[in-house]
């Protein structure tokens, strides 16, 4: 686990992101809030000089347990509180909503959960969850996020896709209204079926997409491109990077009974983006891939704008 963890727990089968300490039984929000290490309270401390002369404009966000200084920030910023964001997600989710992780980051500068939604999807014989992820930071570094995350279940292979007819996230600064801005949100994410929707015509277009050995090489070519003046190294690790993909295309157990199309070859990539190791792993690397289930990840939208625009 990374040493910017700071806690957070997870529900039995470790998350795709492979952080956290493992509960035996999905928590509602209360209990999550205390697992998680998140039952604390920003507050809004005077900044002063070394003198003692107050710093106009400006406040701390302190965690109210410890002293922790999380950020210095303008007036215009407004807190949302942990429990807030768990308030969010149970009211936009509805009663009986568990969660399957949450947790601290960087000393408390950056929070988030992860709610399993109620709903089942199976599209073209694949059963599809979706997570609602809520993403908060505390030290005026970052905006909050909330997003919808398919995940496919049999590989755990997250297939957020970008697409042009349904939206999958929000995103807000701490600034204004946030009550207003959470109903937004709210109002947003109520789309979430629509995203599905639009997920399983994707999906059954991938499907029907029939690909040759040579398109996917070609593909493969598109997302590593190489550099004129690369160096030998680079060389080898685009080689390295275009190789894994192919190998999980070729040989992944789940996409065995999955014929050679485009569905085959983004999930090969989403294999690969979800669950592959970095060339050279940063002590922020889990983070930074949980981050994407909100942001998105490029090269999953690369194949897949590559084998829709076939």
């Amino acid at each position: 686990m990374s040493a910017a963890v700071e806690t957070m727990f997870y529900h039995r089968e470790r998350p795709w992101h492979g952080l956290g300490t493992m509960v035996m039984e999905a928590p509602d929000s209360r209990e999550a809030l205390r697992l998680a290490g998140l039952n604390w309270q920003v507050v809004q401390r005077p900044v002063m000089t070394d003198e003692g002369f107050p710093i106009h404009g400006f406040k701390a966000n302190v965690r109210d347990t410890d002293g922790q200084v999380l950020g210095i920030v303008t007036d215009r910023y407004r807190v949302v509180q942990n429990e807030d964001a768990f308030a969010f997600t149970d009211e936009l989710l509805g009663e009986g909503v568990t969660y399957e992780t949450a947790g601290s980051l960087q000393n408390g500068r950056r929070t988030w959960l992860l709610a399993r939604l109620p709903q089942r999807y199976i599209i073209s014989g694949d059963e599809i969850t979706p997570y609602l992820v809520f993403m908060n930071s505390h030290d005026g570094s970052g905006s909050i996020k909330a997003a919808m995350t398919p995940v496919r279940v049999v590989c755990q292979n997250t297939l957020n896709l970008a697409l042009a007819t349904a939206k999958r996230s929000w995103a807000t600064h701490h600034t204004g209204d946030i009550r207003g801005k959470l109903q937004n949100a709210r109002e947003t994410l109520l789309y979430a079926e629509q995203y599905m929707a639009e997920l399983g015509k994707a999906i059954d277009r991938l499907n029907h997409q029939k690909l040759s050995d040579h398109q996917v090489l070609d593909y493969l070519d598109a997302l590593f491109p190489l550099l004129d003046n690369a160096t030998e190294q680079q060389r080898k690790n685009i080689v390295r990077m275009k190789e894994d993909v192919l190998t999980r295309y070729r040989e992944a157990p789940d996409l065995q009974h999955v014929g050679k199309n485009a569905y085959r070859f983004v999930n090969a990539v989403s294999d690969f983006a979800t669950h592959a190791k970095p060339l050279k792993e940063r002590a922020n690397y889990r983070e930074s891939l949980f981050a994407r289930t909100v942001d998105g990840n490029a090269l999953i939208d690369k194949a897949y704008d590559l084998a829709m625009a076939a």
